[in-house]
């Protein structure tokens, strides 16, 4: 990752945990001039945040963006909607998930790439509590076989 110049900014681990990822995109975002500076700072929050797909475009929902401090006259509102760069074929595959039951689009993480803010859009389908359940006593079920090899290389 490090070779293609990708700085990650933010990253949506809950949307891991909530949901089964079953595509991800990636996507350019229209942004303003402070925001872009406050992104580069790291000032993002993609907790509760979602893309619709609407009149053949993508706009994301909820992601804030703190307020530049020197920005002063010129920031904007933190939780505008934004719209997301896609091409025509990836909107058209998108919408046709998001008519399927149960699909949503989330944000994973936004990051830098060669200079360039881009968020990486997954389409995802909830889990239930038990999926939730065996996620995690699978994770701990795998950290237990770690740690047990861990000491038995020690030894």
């Amino acid at each position: 990752m490090a070779d293609e110049g990708i700085k990650i900014i933010a990253q949506n681990r809950k949307a891991r945990h909530d949901y089964f990822i079953e595509e991800t995109y990636e996507a350019g975002i229209v942004l303003v001039g402070t925001e872009v500076k406050s992104v580069r700072q790291g000032n993002v929050n993609l907790r509760d945040s979602y893309a619709v797909v609407k009149d053949g475009e993508v706009f994301l929902y909820n992601m804030h963006i703190s307020p530049y401090e020197k920005g002063n006259i010129f920031n904007r509102d933190p939780l505008r909607t934004r719209k997301l760069l896609l091409n025509r074929r990836e909107i058209d595959k998108l919408a046709g998930y998001v008519q399927q039951k149960g699909y949503t689009l989330v944000p994973l993480k936004v990051y830098l790439k060669r200079g360039w803010v881009k968020i990486e859009l997954a389409v995802a389908r909830g889990k239930k509590s038990y999926d939730k359940r065996q996620s995690i006593a699978k994770r701990d079920a795998q950290r237990e076989i770690e740690r047990a090899f861990r000491q038995r290389q020690k030894m």
